[in-house]
């Protein structure tokens, strides 16, 4: 397989994020993406080993470029209040921005393959640590409950964002995520907060 770098492998994680947005994981043939991409359907397999490796692959470029740019934003905010409710705002920004990418990570990746399962596994343990990292921190200067649990608080505001971007995903009535970040933002803070916060 060659470099995973360059505009081809580039432009074939973009054509299958569009192939099996639109297609399904399963209707998505590699020849469809080397369609989309502009490549011989040979030269995807110069990059990838088959569909599956496809799939998580385009998983791991873009949630570790999701995570790099929500670290950076995080880096910025004044407290872990406020770093809950960029994180939030920042997620449903990232899947409105491009609704085949939302189609993609919502619907298509809960795949019963346990190959694909396996294959996400790391990114989705990053953002879980990073989302940790916001409860810590916010348990640490007072902003947060002391006897939160961070693993359960963390499950609880992946949850909830997960489930209103699946929502909007599936919806047949257009309407805008990121309106939803604040109300979101309010619900998951006063689950959260320290009572004299």
């Amino acid at each position: 397989m060659a470099k995973r770098s360059g505009d081809k492998y580039r432009a074939i994680i973009e054509a299958a994020v569009k192939v099996i947005a639109e297609n399904g994981y399963h209707n998505a043939q590699v020849s469809k993406i080397a369609r989309e991409a502009g490549v011989a359907d040979g030269t995807i397999y110069l990059y990838f080993r088959n569909k599956e490796d496809v799939l998580i692959s385009l998983f791991k470029v873009k949630m570790g470029e999701f995570i790099a740019a929500v670290k950076r934003e995080l880096q910025a905010c004044a407290g872990a209040a406020e770093q809950l409710a960029r994180l939030i705002e920042l997620h449903f920004t990232r899947l409105e921005a491009d609704r085949h990418l939302a189609t993609v990570m919502q619907i298509q990746l809960r795949q019963s393959d346990p190959t694909i399962r396996q294959g996400i596994t790391e990114p989705l343990r990053a953002y879980s640590r990073l989302i940790e990292g916001v409860v810590s921190r916010g348990i640490e200067t007072g902003e947060f409950r002391a006897d939160l649990d961070v693993r359960l608080a963390r499950q609880m505001i992946f949850g909830t964002m997960d489930e209103v971007a699946t929502c909007w995903v599936m919806s047949h009535r257009p309407y805008s995520l990121v309106a939803l970040a604040p109300e979101v933002y309010r619900l998951l803070f006063r689950a959260l907060a320290a009572k004299d916060g």
